[in-house]
């Protein structure tokens, strides 16, 4: 499973570990992704989508709680 959500595309990012010495090592940040099950035309549907595109459709209304 790669770390994309199957919305929003939103993926991994780069970015640096940096200590107290400030000696950069790298590191991934990736996406909270969670499996989730909708009802589309009366059919279910699961999708891998991120926690920030889960908020914004119970915002826009297309998920209720």
């Amino acid at each position: 499973m790669t770390a994309r959500c199957e919305l929003t595309g939103k993926g991994k990012q780069f970015g640096n570990n940096v200590s107290f010495s400030l000696r950069r090592t790298n590191r991934v940040f990736k996406p909270n992704l969670q499996k989730k099950t909708f009802m589309v035309d009366g059919q279910k549907v699961t999708m891998v989508i991120s926690t920030q595109a889960i908020r914004t459709l119970k915002k826009k209304g297309i998920i209720t709680a």
